[in-house]
């Protein structure tokens, strides 16, 4: 009800609030005399303006304090675009590999896009048999037998000597196509979290045959028909003790990759040589370049050369990387826990600790981490258990089996096996 002379004491009290300097007052006596449908006074009406004026300057400060990073993101971006993740493709990657999220760390995966991965497994059979048809029978499966021997030393936690010709041939027979298949998860693990730039380089640390810069290919060939990817170029910075790894690896990449990836410019940069040697622990690596420094699969259980190793890999890091870059680690489970004389078990708390163990000796601040695992446990099942799961749930290698099944003496069908953790960090 409109009372003149409520109003009129309303209006009065306005005038002292104002007087007395108490806004919160005057404010509210102002919304009282608007709902009482009294007209403003000339005083009321200047402070209603006032008030609004306020609100409006508040608001464009507001945005602009959202604005302005986006706008310096976006500026910074302008040749370096991030790949927004596509939402249909990030179903089809959890689709085709039946990947499960058991819980905060363990993912599952028990599937594979077999329409880029048969491909190049078939290709990269062609490519050994070739090789191999240089090599008369008899020195062939000598020849074989020395580098199976040497390499077998990984699965007793041992660094092999890479001495053999065939070395690189025969890690390409056990060990390449699993490891491909984990880094390519663990990229598409970065692109689901929209960190991965258009132009992107990439040192890699023990690289052997360029495992790392295979992942990215397939994966980024995965995208094709569910959106169109932006000019990618990626600079591949590889450091390797092993020359033959080196060269085999960039000869098979001539021969597939490069004649499938049209919309990516790869620039290699092949260094050989032993970071782990005290006396060449600069390699004259270029200063804050790098977005990603990854290390995959080379980590040594001997404390001395550990120690060693990751004294060399911080002040690779405290350089080379960008402020802004990320570490990525890739080891493999039993090596983990090994390192630190652990059980393993399904306990996720135990793991933490083992991780953060792990990131604490090369000074490094976790983002995130995945314990990637095709059997869905932590704990190592049984020989024979594994066996028939692996036979029954895990895709096959039909190409490459029957190779190894020749060469090597195998007597079992090979599969695509996942069992180890994809580790994301920063710099401390």
């Amino acid at each position: 009800m409109n009372n003149p002379i409520i109003n009129w004491w309303r209006s009065q009290q306005l005038k002292l609030a104002l007087k007395r300097g108490d806004i919160q007052r005057a404010v509210q006596l102002l919304q009282e005399i608007q709902k009482s449908g009294a007209r403003f006074s000339w005083l009321e009406k200047l402070f209603r303006d006032k008030l609004q004026l306020e609100r409006y300057s508040q608001e464009y400060k507001r945005q602009t304090e959202t604005l302005s990073p986006q706008l310096t993101e976006k500026s910074q971006q302008k040749d370096n675009f991030i790949l927004i993740p596509d939402e249909e493709f990030v179903k089809y990657i959890y689709k085709v590999f039946n990947l499960i999220q058991h819980d905060q760390y363990k993912l599952q995966s028990t599937g594979i896009d077999e329409r880029i991965f048969d491909d190049f497994e078939s290709k990269l059979v062609e490519y050994l048999k070739e090789e191999f048809s240089k090599i008369p029978d008899k020195e062939l499966f000598i020849k074989l037998e020395d580098a199976l021997e040497d390499i077998n030393n990984l699965k007793i936690g041992q660094d092999p000597d890479y001495r053999f010709s065939l070395t690189p041939h025969v890690y390409f027979m056990k060990y390449f196509l699993e490891n491909v298949y984990c880094i390519y998860l663990a990229w598409f693990l970065i692109y689901q979290d929209a960190l991965l730039p258009s132009k992107v380089n990439i040192l890699d640390i023990a690289a052997g045959p360029g495992t790392v810069a295979y992942g990215l290919a397939l994966f980024l060939q995965s995208s094709s028909g569910f959106f169109d990817i932006p000019q990618m170029h990626i600079s591949y910075y590889s450091l390797e003790k092993q020359d033959a790894f080196q060269f085999r690896g960039l000869q098979f990449w001539r021969r597939y990759i490069e004649s499938r990836l049209t919309t990516v410019n790869a620039y290699f940069r092949f260094v050989t040589t032993d970071i782990f040697n005290c006396k060449n622990k600069s390699n004259n690596l270029p200063r804050d370049f790098f977005d990603f420094i990854v290390i995959s699969h080379c980590f040594f259980l001997d404390p001395a050369k550990r120690l060693e190793a990751n004294h060399t890999c911080k002040q690779i890091f405290a350089t080379s990387l960008k402020k802004s870059g990320y570490i990525l680690l890739i080891v493999q489970d039993k090596k983990l826990f090994k390192i630190y004389d652990v059980h393993k078990v399904e306990n996720q708390e135990q793991e933490e600790n083992v991780v953060d163990k792990f990131l604490a000796e090369l000074g490094l601040e976790l983002v995130w981490y995945k314990y990637l695992t095709s059997t869905g446990s932590r704990k190592p099942l049984a020989v024979a258990d594994f066996a028939k799961f692996a036979q029954d749930k895990l895709p096959k290698k039909l190409y490459m089996s029957p190779i190894v099944q020749q060469y090597l003496g195998q007597k079992y069908q090979s599969h695509y096996i996942l069992d180890d953790y994809v580790i994301l960090a920063k710099k401390s």
